[in-house]
């Protein structure tokens, strides 16, 4: 951990025995927000240098010699009263210089709090292949100072305590441990939070990996029309493949926007089938699709599982509906046409309101609805040419 003084570095300190010229006590204090500190730089006697023609600064900045006080030819103190938090993790730099600006010699000065008891610990397990855990700092989580977090863990009812090694997930305040995990068995897991100033222990968890098992997102997801029903699409999808060995229940959940928005509508009730049929859109239109999976039940598992991420967003774009004013120059099959889009048009509107996502009695009722239309035009059509007659 390296303090940047010019010429020594927090660890050290000081200039080596051989060649040194002062020293600083305290040296490297921690010190809580709020405190006071009195420094002295005390010059050695065979190098002739007066305390009077010596000065002081922190972090590169001179400080007034109205703090100094000359406690005897070869001792000056200097004295900063409530100290903020420190400026670097590393430490603040409080140096002792000549009358030529040279350094003499250096303290690391840390400024800040104890931590707080870590909190929000959550973990999750990979196709149960590994565990990742991720947890919040306590309180305001500005320490001042640089706080160390251990995520510990062990097997609930024997074995021994261990640590995880992997905090490079990108992520701050996450750990991740890669293999050599026990199914069916519970673990305690735990984070110990430490600085100079103190050490903070959160809750312990207990957990099976089989109960917080997440996995890929589905794979091979397509989108397509539903013939030339405008108001439709239909999305199927396959298995996460890392899972397909395993005994578990799957459930899914579908969102899906037009092409110029951001808000996603989400369906929930998916179920375990890997197709669904979106009803209600509007016609001619963009949208873009994903799915997502919740491995329930993994290998007899009694818990909710986790969420996967969603897969990537794969469009497709619903019929137009002017092609229901195609096809025809007959007047009464445009009228008719007319009355049908119509009526299309304030079912639509209804499903819009009333049926998002893949409930099958809304998709029931609609086909039930088509029939019932057909076979009204029919009979109407029937009675306009007994009339005739």
């Amino acid at each position: 951990m390296i303090c940047l003084l010019f010429l020594f570095h927090c660890a050290a300190g000081v200039l080596s025995s051989s060649t040194q010229v002062a020293t600083i006590y305290p040296q490297d204090p921690a010190l809580s927000i709020g405190s006071s500190l009195t420094a002295t730089c005390s010059v050695n006697p065979d190098h002739g240098v007066h305390a009077g023609s010596l000065y002081w600064t922190l972090n590169g900045k001179r400080l007034p010699s109205s703090t100094y006080s000359i406690l005897s030819p070869t001792v000056i103190s200097v004295t900063l009263p409530r100290l903020s938090g420190s400026r670097q993790r590393s430490g603040d730099n409080l140096v002792c210089h000549n009358s030529g600006g040279h350094v003499l010699a250096g303290s690391c000065i840390y400024v800040g709090m104890p931590p707080e008891k870590p909190v929000n610990l959550t973990c999750w397990s990979r196709n149960t292949k590994d565990l990742t855990c991720r947890w919040a700092p306590g309180g305001q989580g500005e320490t001042f100072i640089k706080t160390k977090y251990t995520l510990k863990y062990k097997l609930r009812w024997y074995g021994r305590e261990k640590e995880c090694e992997d905090y490079s997930a990108g992520e701050p305040y996450t750990c991740y441990i890669p293999r050599d995990l026990a199914l069916f068995t519970p673990y305690e897991i735990w984070v110990e939070a430490s600085n100079q100033l103190g050490t903070a222990t959160s809750d312990v968890i207990y957990l099976d990996i089989l109960d917080v098992v997440t996995t890929d997102p589905p794979t091979d997801v397509t989108v397509s029309r539903v013939g030339d029903l405008e108001d439709q699409l239909t999305v199927r999808w396959g298995t996460p493949p890392a899972l397909k060995d395993f005994l578990f229940q799957a459930k899914y959940q579908i969102r899906y926007r037009l092409e110029e928005s951001s808000d996603w509508k989400v369906v929930h009730d998916v179920g375990n089938q890997t197709s669904c049929r979106l009803a209600g859109l509007q016609p001619g239109t963009v949208y873009f699709v994903q799915v997502r999976c919740n491995p329930v039940g993994i290998l007899g598992s009694r818990k909710a599982g986790i969420w996967s991420d969603w897969s990537h967003p794969t469009a497709a774009s619903t019929p137009h509906s002017e092609r229901l004013l195609t096809g025809s120059c007959d007047s009464k099959v445009g009228q008719q046409n007319s009355t049908l889009r119509r009526d299309l048009k304030q079912f639509f509107g209804w499903v819009r309101k009333h049926a998002y996502g893949c409930s099958g009695m809304s998709i029931k009722l609609y086909d039930q609805w088509r029939v019932w239309l057909q076979k009204s035009h029919k009979t109407r059509n029937q009675v306009l040419q007994g009339d005739k007659s």
